[in-house]
């Protein structure tokens, strides 16, 4: 059975922070719901009902776009190694990009990475958890240093030019928002 909280307790934050995957889901009032996978180290529990999600650059920006739509958000965890169990965070989210003044104090919280190109600051007004009992177990092996390497090698030149070509709006024609190089 689904259990829902108003705040995320100690023993949610361990969960998430045990876990090396997340999803996030967004929607606009129409087009495609977006559903991504994220990984590395991106994600902070700020308080019980707060948490930060550092945005690495890729192909796509839908999270961004939907959110300047409709602003409501869905994180999600799936206990893949030991403790089965799904959890997920729904909520709103500000969009904050490199120019926002609570941005340079969010991105220092994350490792370096010329590829940061949005933080989300999430509001949280339901968590729920749920057994999870039919989620295979998989054991975490190691992070793909991909996109890090193409960030580092594209440089923070490379990156601007690549948000002004390839995010500056959704697969439906939304736009982002992501400053452009010119900007």
């Amino acid at each position: 059975m689904a259990t829902q909280f108003d705040a995320i307790a100690p023993a949610h934050q361990k969960f998430i922070e045990a876990q090396h995957l997340f999803f996030c889901a967004t929607a606009a009032q129409d087009g495609r719901v977006n559903l991504s996978p994220k990984g590395m180290d991106s994600l902070r529990v700020m308080g019980p009902n707060r948490i930060v999600w550092r945005n690495l650059t890729g192909s796509g920006n839908e999270t961004a776009a939907h959110l300047a739509k409709v602003n409501r958000i869905t994180l999600m965890w799936c206990g893949f190694e030991a403790q089965p169990m799904i959890m997920r965070a729904y909520g709103s989210a500000r969009t904050l990009h490199a120019d926002h003044a609570e941005f340079a104090a969010l991105d220092a919280m994350f490792p370096p990475s010329p590829g940061a190109r949005q933080i989300y600051d999430v509001a949280v007004d339901m968590l729920q958890t749920s057994c999870g009992y039919a989620v295979p177990m998989f054991e975490h092996v190691k992070e793909r240093p991909i996109l890090r390497d193409w960030a580092e090698a594209k440089g923070p030149d490379g990156i601007a030019t690549y948000w002004t070509e390839r995010n500056q709006t959704s697969i439906d024609g939304m736009p982002t928002g992501t400053p452009t190089r010119d900007a």
